[in-house]
């Protein structure tokens, strides 16, 4: 800004009673104050949290100090996050990779309960087919008395997630000993066929917030399976 404009300027606001609102409002119509007039940086000063003054310099420091801590934090939140979706991919993968090569049921069932507890280090793990007919080498139920013992965990195609009932954390996982919290999926096809579910005994590991997208994935995939597989009970 020319000299000519700053004594235009000075008489403006010459006749103008000073005060807070307009000082601010000044200074956001003019942000090249500073850099224009460097020397008043020495006489800007703001309290400290300990009662001392520092400068506006030593405060646009210490702004600018605490932003890049926050923006590190996040960015460290940023990587721990994209690093355990890598992992639970990884995981997923190869879980459904072992599901495709079973050759029946039994196998699936298998690969489903091994692949939980070796490769995602889950304390409990449970698929459950509805049957009237017992099976051998993987779990059955009566879809009525799943209704009756698990009924409410069963209306939702979007899973559930969180800390469970005692009598339905004792159907899902009977031996299961002390069970925090657990995830659960239907499968489903039109009708519901069963449902696969994971369980720890820590109450935090499962929340309501946690998404079941991975045992949705899982979920699909067995359900697609289910038809070919010759030991199925009907």
């Amino acid at each position: 800004m020319s000299a000519s404009n700053e004594q235009a300027e000075a008489v403006q606001y010459a006749d103008i009673e000073l005060n807070d609102e307009r000082v601010r409002e000044y200074l956001k119509a003019n942000d090249d104050f500073l850099q224009r007039h460097p020397d008043m940086l020495d006489y800007l000063h703001i309290s400290h949290a300990s009662g001392s003054a520092v400068s506006l310099v030593e405060k646009q420091v210490s702004v600018l100090r605490e932003r890049n801590v926050d923006m590190r934090h996040r960015l460290n939140s940023l990587t721990a996050h994209a690093r355990e979706n890598d992992r639970l991919y990884e995981q997923t993968r190869n879980l459904v990779l072992e599901l495709l090569d079973a050759k029946s049921v039994t196998e699936m069932y298998q690969a489903f309960t091994t692949g939980m507890g070796n490769d995602f280090g889950v304390d409990h793990a449970c698929m459950i087919l509805f049957s009237d007919e017992p099976a051998s080498g993987y779990r059955t139920e009566p879809a009525e008395k799943a209704q009756a013992e698990i009924g409410s965990l069963l209306r939702s195609r979007k899973g559930v997630s969180g800390t469970l009932r005692a009598d339905e954390l004792k159907f899902l996982f009977p031996e299961g000993g002390e069970v925090g919290s657990a995830a659960l999926m239907t499968l489903f096809n039109g009708e519901l066929l069963g449902l696969i579910a994971v369980g720890s005994s820590d109450a935090n590991r499962y929340g309501s917030n946690v998404g079941t997208l991975f045992l949705s994935h899982i979920a699909e995939v067995i359900v697609r399976l289910l038809p070919r597989n010759p030991d199925r009970p009907e």
